[in-house]
């Protein structure tokens, strides 16, 4: 081609694209961003339910405390139901209304045992819960050992951190 045709041509120069749009974003940033928010609120509600667990925990170990510190021994009656209440309790949050509402006496030791007490609720120490609070006691009541045993039951029926 000759020099003076391309001159008469009005060629345009060349033109770098528009740069892309910043908004809306592509549909992969809104499944990201769709799954951020899901998994945050899926971290909240879990740390809430363990924060929640973890204060029901350090508040039946307080209840256990109190009864530990309490000068209950004096009136073994008192104590008793105070522990037998704290444990039925514990029982009627963990499992089934149906299952826990209606146990008295030796039913009551045995998913006592069945649920974590290895044998001394029925066997052991944990026996006086069931005609303790009913009879006079000449004896020095076990306080500690029952404490230590109702701990123990709690601690496997609400995890190990408490």
């Amino acid at each position: 081609m000759n020099p003076t045709a391309a001159a008469t041509l009005d060629l345009r120069d060349i033109h770098a694209a528009a740069a892309p749009a910043v908004w809306p974003p592509a549909p992969g940033w809104w499944l990201l961003a769709a799954l951020l928010i899901a998994l945050l609120v899926i971290g909240t509600l879990w740390l809430l339910r363990r924060y929640r667990c973890y204060r029901l925990k350090c508040q039946i170990m307080d209840e256990l405390d109190a009864l530990t510190n309490s000068k209950l021994e004096d009136n073994s009656v008192a104590f008793l139901a105070q522990l037998s209440i704290l444990l039925r309790r514990i029982a009627l949050r963990r499992y089934a209304r149906e299952q826990v509402a209606a146990l008295t006496g030796s039913d009551w030791l045995r998913f006592l045992d069945a649920t974590g007490g290895g044998g001394d609720f029925e066997h052991g120490v944990g026996q006086i819960l069931e005609a303790g609070p009913y009879r006079p006691h000449n004896r020095e009541l076990p306080a500690e050992e029952l404490l230590a045993l109702a701990r123990r039951w709690v601690k496997q029926n609400l995890g190990a951190s408490a």
